[in-house]
This record gives C-alpha cells, structure tokens and sequence, in this order.
C-alpha cells in the first residue's frame, strides 16, 4: 500500500489538474453516502469535531476519509485539521493507498472554490481579497490563480501576525501582496473575497460589495457558524458545492433560511448543476455571486484518484 506524505500528496494534485478532476467527479457522479458529523468535547477549549467521509465508484475504487478538526490547535501552532483518506480496490476491496488528508482537504477544498469561480467570477477578475491565514487560506490564492488571472491578492487575518506569515509565503515576483488594513475597505475593492475562516460571526458585509464581486465562503463548515450577513443573503445569486449539504450544515445559508431571509429556491444550483451545464451560472456582469462550500466526500474520491493514479502511472 502506498503512503503519500504531505509532501508527496502536494506534488501529486496540482491544481489545474485537481479543478478538471472535481469538475469530471461532479458531472459523473459517484456514490456518496451522508458523511458522519460528531461534535467532541475538549477540556478548556473550543469543541472538536470529527467527520468520517465515505464514497465509492462502483467496481473501481472505495475511499473513506477520517478527519479531526481541532479549533484549539491555533493556540499550540497546529493545523486545525488532522486527517487521512484511505483508498481502495472497487472491485477486491485491496487497499491501495493511505493519502495524507489534512493536504488532500487544503487542496480539494481550494479546488472547489476555484472550480465554482471558474463558473461564477467574472473573467476580468484579477483582485483576491482573502481572510484567514491557515492553510486553505494559501491554497485558495493557488487555485483561484488557475482559473482567473489573479495578480493582486489582499490578506486579512485576525491575527495581524499569521496574516504576515501567510503574505510572506505568496509569490511577490508575480503578484501584489497586501496586508488588509480595514477589512470594511478591502471588501469594497476585490474582485473575488475568498473567506476561510472559523468564525461565528459575519464578517463579509454584502452591502459593501461592489457590482461583480464573487465571495467564495469556505470555513464556516457549521450551522453556528457564519461568516456572511443576511444583506449578501439578500443580494447575492447564490450557489452551493451541494445542496444536502449546505442546506443543513453551512451557516452562511442555515441562518438565513431559518430566520426566513432565504428560501431554499433562492440556491440557484449546485456544482453538480453548473458542471452538468443544468445552470448556466451568473446572470450578468454586475450581479454579485456567493459560493458556499461544506466540503463533499466525492471531493475528496476525486483527488485521492487523482493522486494515486499520478504517482503510480
């Protein structure tokens, strides 16, 4: 059985391939069973949550990820993710490969936001505002670049510190690199406003917008958890990676579906629905979209295969 490092999980899924890989993986389909959520209590901290993702090709392969995320680890300089995916043989049930799964989530979860920018941003966008400073806040700037001709990326972090870290690690040769000094200023200017966060409370503003923009919601994973208003609710075109997962686990669209600023026909369509050509994606030039992501097990499939396929062939 292979064992893909972080390293070697990073090298196998680059992202232009990783994208056309989702986008294939969301027009076929898979078999994808509801993921398992368990909230777990950490003494003295923030509670943990554990999630095991199953999904299957019929006859080709079987993959089952097993993921921690651990809010505290922020404190001690750890990933807030802990995961591993597990591949196998659909056919003999061998298992093939243990890939890293805290780079297999970054990626795939970057991929996502990047394939539903490459149908719902605007061609000429070239401004990212990102916030968060961990992981998947990096990856995003990678893969947002493999679709749109990103040349300026603004980074806000509670943290003026891990903010720093994060802009230090983007390429300055090839890009404009800026700390966001007011969150409220940098929302009114960027193209795309990427948001990975694990916050609680909204911090894109939907009446700051300007016309176009596209705001792609990543971290708030839970239905406590937000990390958009109810005025982007209202404004926005929005669309979803799945709608049985984001109609019930994803704040940004629970929230305002419970307090009856939404409905669930104002979810315009899915992945599925965009990369089955079911929706043809934004309706104009100036109309702001809103992707928000939970995360899907067939995300995961997609990149594992893509992976292994890479490192064996």
């Amino acid at each position: 059985m292979l064992l893909l490092s972080e390293e070697q999980t990073r090298d196998a899924l680059p992202f232009p391939d990783l994208i056309d890989a989702l986008d294939e993986m969301f027009r076929t389909g898979c078999t994808m069973p509801k993921r398992h959520h368990h909230d777990m209590e950490v003494p003295g901290e923030p509670d943990a949550t554990m999630l095991l993702m199953p999904a299957w090709l019929p006859g080709q392969f079987v993959g089952v990820k097993v993921v921690n995320v651990m809010p505290g680890n922020s404190d001690r300089n750890l990933p807030a993710v802990a995961a591993q995916y597990l591949l196998s043989d659909g056919k003999t049930g061998e298992m093939l490969a243990l890939v890293d799964g805290g780079e297999l989530t970054a990626r795939r979860t970057a991929a996502a936001s990047a394939l539903a920018a490459r149908y719902l941003a605007r061609e000429d966008a070239r401004h990212l505002l990102v916030l968060g400073s961990g992981r998947v806040a990096e990856n995003l700037v990678s893969a947002h670049r493999a679709v749109r001709p990103i040349d300026q990326v603004t980074v806000w972090g509670r943290s003026r510190q891990s903010a720093e870290k994060l802009a230090s690690k983007l390429p300055q040769d090839t890009l404009n690199v800026e700390l966001a000094e007011d969150l409220d200023s940098a929302l009114a200017v960027a193209d795309i406003i990427s948001a990975a966060t694990l916050s609680s409370t909204p911090l894109v503003k939907g009446d700051l917008l300007k016309p176009g923009a596209h705001v792609d919601l990543v971290g708030a994973f839970k239905p406590t958890m937000r990390e958009s208003d109810d005025l982007l609710a209202r404004r926005a075109e929005i669309f979803v990676d799945t709608r049985e997962g984001c109609l019930s686990e994803g704040g940004d669209i629970v929230q305002p579906l419970q307090s009856g600023v939404i409905s669930p026909d104002d979810v315009r369509a899915d992945l599925f629905d965009l990369a089955r050509d079911l929706h043809s994606g934004r309706s104009s030039e100036e109309a702001v979209t809103m992707f928000k992501s939970v995360g899907a097990a067939l995300e995961d499939l997609a990149g594992a295969m893509l992976a292994y396929r890479n490192v064996t062939d």
